[in-house]
């Protein structure tokens, strides 16, 4: 049996077997497993025999950063976060990527990335938002809260380094005012089990082109529910979620997906979130 796992601390319940397990049926994989391996983080320096056991693994907070001292190679997504979410091993060697970009990128490919995007937090997911938006070509405004201006700053200058060319604003979420072609929603707030909470005023969402959520639970957030009921594209996180599992897929041994497949799978884990709130 060729072993995959999810590791991470503490794992709780994860939709990483469900995502997973359909991928490899999908591919004809029968011969392959995904399982949950709960890694505390003083043990994770010493797991570099545990992980060269596996296939292939996924990599959850918090060991995104400490695995990278594990692995002999990163990728150039990997490199560019200083962070890993997904291990290949071949032959030996263990290469790191960071496939949360892919996820976001392939779920947010009908949206407007190039034009006038406003986003919401600067966090770990914020920050890998903000970099691939500036490097498709957004005009960008970032959005938080007070205690937040500090790394908001250091991530401007961030881009500002990885895309000169970048054109970046920072304001306060409260103040937060004018047009845009996208709302990206990249904070906890409006996440289970505070779903009556929404980021943003109707007036920014009815003043914004569609939206996108990283949240998927629920998934539907108050903000999507807010943008479709005025005719806005809501994209929610449960597309990311999944699209950074088939990009793992990709490159652990070259999985190729129809968009049919994935829209099936993205709806069966809202499923299953869904029917995990109840």
């Amino acid at each position: 049996m060729n072993r995959y796992a999810l590791i991470g601390h503490p794992l709780g319940h994860s939709m990483s077997p469900l995502i997973h397990e359909k991928l490899f049926a999908l591919s004809g994989k029968n011969d392959c497993s995904y399982e949950l391996i709960d890694i505390a983080p003083e043990d994770i320096a010493n797991s570099r025999e545990l992980i060269s056991s596996l296939c292939g693994l996924n990599v959850t907070i918090p060991h995104k950063q400490a695995v990278i001292g594990l692995v002999d190679k990163l990728g150039a997504s990997a490199e560019r976060y200083n962070s890993v979410n997904c291990i290949d091993c071949k032959d030996g060697v263990l290469t790191g990527y960071n496939t949360d970009c892919d996820g976001f990128l392939l779920s947010a490919q009908q949206l407007p990335l190039g034009g006038k995007v406003a986003i919401l937090g600067c966090g770990g997911v914020g920050r890998m938002i903000a970099i691939e938006t500036a490097l498709h070509g957004g005009n960008i405004t970032l959005a938080v809260i007070p205690q937040d201006m500090k790394n908001a700053q250091l991530l401007m200058a961030e881009i500002m380094q990885k895309c000169n060319s970048a054109s970046v604003r920072i304001v306060d979420i409260t103040e937060l005012d004018g047009q845009f072609d996208l709302l990206i929603n990249a904070t906890p707030v409006g996440m289970y089990p505070k779903i009556d909470a929404c980021a943003v005023s109707d007036e920014m969402i009815a003043n914004s082109g569609s939206v996108f959520d990283v949240i998927y639970n629920p998934t539907e957030t108050l903000l999507m529910k807010k943008a479709r009921a005025m005719g806005k594209t809501a994209v929610g996180g449960a597309a990311m979620l999944v699209y950074q599992a088939v990009k793992a897929h990709e490159i652990w041994y070259g999985g190729k997906f129809s968009t049919e497949d994935v829209a099936k799978i993205i709806t069966e884990v809202e499923k299953a979130v869904d029917s995990m709130n109840k």
